[in-house]
């Protein structure tokens, strides 16, 4: 059985902001998310940042590498600006 997660943490949004900090392009993310050997299309990353789509794990993780932040920091109420 897949177990899911309910979202009370804005985690796209924070997913956002950061990457726009790192002044990294959504396709840039998607990039390293293929060589990372995740294959997500530039759209669906997009949803993940909107909110409207389910994030594994694994690309959590690879998010959070790629942005260099801990973990944690995208899980954050207020992520650093």
């Amino acid at each position: 059985m897949e177990q899911k997660i309910k979202q009370d943490i804005p985690l796209g949004k924070n997913i956002r902001s950061i990457r726009k900090q790192k002044k990294l392009t959504q396709m840039d993310v998607v990039r390293e998310l293929e060589l990372a050997g995740l294959g997500t299309t530039r759209s669906s990353y997009a949803k993940i940042e909107a909110g409207i789509q389910h994030i594994y794990a694994s690309e959590l993780i690879a998010i959070a590498e790629i942005l260099d932040v801990p973990l944690t920091e995208l899980f954050r109420s207020n992520p650093t600006d």
